[in-house]
């Protein structure tokens, strides 16, 4: 594990956010939502409304430009989204996790908690100085973002789709290549 269990949770779920825009969207309906906060075990409120559904579709630019930001503008941002939702750091423990930190209120908005985890995540981020773990695909079609939580940084890709492109244009590559040699 890179990092905490709790920081690597926020991060996965930023990122699985950003790129829930990018095609094939995967999160457009309050069911597509629904399904999100249950597999990134959030807990606290959740509207389950339109309403809401739009104002955590709002943080993709933010949490973009956040992800994919250089160290001290990183830093910059972190301070001002963690100021702006008065965040205050506890611990707290529910099941079926053991202690970790909660910045805002479990009655906080849906969109509150992902911004505030997420910036609390990137401060461990910032301050071990690994930034090199955020990422653009490496796939010249593709904008989404890659977290690469390997030992040996080698994740390129957001996705296996993008991988598996990205394969099979250089083994055709190579082919037309060996047939004209």
């Amino acid at each position: 594990m890179v990092f905490t269990h709790d920081t690597e949770g926020a991060l996965q779920s930023a990122v699985e956010l950003v790129n829930s825009g990018e095609p094939p969207v995967t999160i457009a309906t309050v069911a597509d939502l629904e399904a999100f906060f249950v597999k990134h075990v959030y807990t606290g409120r959740r509207d389950g409304t339109q309403a809401e559904l739009s104002e955590v579709l709002a943080l993709r630019p933010r949490l973009r430009e956040l992800l994919t930001a250089d160290r001290d503008p990183a830093a910059r941002l972190v301070n001002e989204m963690l100021s702006a939702a008065g965040a205050v750091p506890q611990l707290v423990r529910h099941p079926p996790v053991d202690w970790h930190i909660h910045a805002v209120p479990d009655d906080a908005p849906f969109a509150t908690r992902i911004l505030v985890e997420t910036a609390m995540a990137m401060i461990d981020v910032i301050r071990d100085d690994e930034l090199s773990r955020l990422a653009v695909c490496a796939d010249s079609d593709c904008e989404g973002l890659v977290l690469d939580l390997s030992r040996n940084r080698s994740r390129r890709y957001c996705s296996s789709t993008c991988s598996n492109r990205n394969a099979q244009a250089a083994h055709r590559a190579r082919r037309a290549h060996d047939s004209k040699a």
